[in-house]
């Protein structure tokens, strides 16, 4: 019997590539984005190469019943999710006082509030079935403060914690959890920041990080940053102490402040 995904952000991007490759191993698929146009260009796609059920919903996850209107759709088409791939996100960088303040509040909902809102939503019958998975999308961003992209970092910090903590509340019930922390990935995140600079890190492709992802989850890693070069950068850097490591991470970062322009 043939699964089904549900993949987030997945116009363009990572979210693109998880559902080419699950398509491929024969999953059905239901994309979910602002962009219906990519999105119904690429579910014809997947439709015409591998012969899967795709599934468009055209949903714009920052507004407050964004996740509750994909929610209905799920159960007006009888869909039963089998995984979940809360990929959709999108950073900003610059002097916080400086970002548009509605637009700092739409990377909190994408970021965080459709994460948690869309797993509540799906796992409990995946817990009930005793199966399913759910992989979360956050970034090498996380494991550290980030002044100038203060409430990006903070959100993917919130994405790990969130993950690992319920990898460990279902460990053993058959529900894999797993959270992706990737560097620089070459998709259009940073037109969305402002700045190509804004990438800290080794860059690596979309493939790379999902076949990553998909290989972790299948081992019930409960997280993973792909790439060895980010590996080594984030797992080799001290975590304390807290205040000092914020004033080096702003040396780093600090030249964009001024630079970058909010989106």
């Amino acid at each position: 019997m043939s699964k089904t995904a549900l993949v987030t952000g997945a116009s363009s991007g990572i979210g693109a590539e998880f559902a080419r490759q699950l398509a491929a191993r024969g999953d059905n698929v239901v994309l979910v984005a602002r962009n219906v146009e990519a999105l119904e260009a690429l579910a014809q796609q997947l439709r015409d190469r591998h012969h899967v059920r795709v599934d468009v919903i055209a949903q714009d996850l920052a507004t407050a019943d964004g996740v509750q209107r994909v929610v209905q759709e799920l159960r007006r088409r009888d869909l039963r999710i089998d995984l979940l791939v809360n990929n959709a996100g999108f950073g900003t960088a610059g002097r916080f006082e400086n970002i548009p303040p509605d637009r700092e509040h739409d990377e909190v909902m994408v970021n965080i509030v459709a994460m948690v809102d869309l797993t509540h939503a799906v796992l409990p019958d995946m817990v009930r079935r005793g199966a399913g998975g759910v992989i979360n999308i956050g970034s090498t961003a996380g494991y550290s403060t980030l002044p100038f992209f203060t409430t990006y970092s903070a959100s993917k910090a919130f994405v790990l914690q969130f993950s690992l903590g319920l990898w460990a509340e279902l460990r053993g019930r058959g529900v894999n959890v797993l959270a992706v922390t990737p560097g620089p990935v070459k998709t259009p995140f940073f037109d969305k920041v402002g700045s190509s600079d804004a990438a800290i890190g080794p860059t690596i492709t979309p493939e790379h990080v999902v076949r990553s992802a998909l290989r972790g989850l299948e081992r019930n890693r409960g997280y993973l940053t792909p790439g060895a070069g980010n590996f080594a950068m984030t797992h080799l850097m001290p975590r304390r102490p807290r205040r000092f490591m914020a004033l080096a991470s702003r040396t780093v970062t600090r030249s964009l402040a001024d630079t970058v322009t909010p989106a």
